[in-house]
């Protein structure tokens, strides 16, 4: 049977972590933008451990390769997530058919 809520953890890192992940919440980084987005699509709670998970993975890749954490910022997250976007919803019209043409900006 899958489970969809998360276990409950008495791990002092984990605490941390998932601390550290509900801090972000107002932060104009992209891992508060990462946050925020998932936070949206799958509630608070599972964001929070898969904001959790990601800052362990940085920390960890840190710690590997003694590089410091560059923050592109919120702007560059939502710009790489749109191109991520716009790229995915071209494929898909592309596979129903479809060709996606732009919209003009003007009014």
């Amino acid at each position: 049977m899958l489970r969809s809520a998360t276990k409950p953890n008495a791990q002092r890192a984990a605490t941390a972590l998932r601390l550290a992940a509900r801090s972000l919440s107002n932060s104009k980084s992209a891992l508060g933008a990462f946050y925020r987005r998932l936070r949206a699509r799958i509630g608070a709670p599972k964001a929070i451990t898969a904001t959790a998970y990601k800052i362990a993975k940085l920390f960890y890749r840190m710690l590997k390769t003694k590089q410091a954490y560059r923050d592109v910022g919120q702007e560059a997250y939502d710009e790489r997530f749109r191109a991520r976007r716009l790229r995915s919803l071209q494929h898909m019209a592309a596979d129903l058919g479809f060709n996606l043409v732009a919209a003009s900006s003007g009014a």
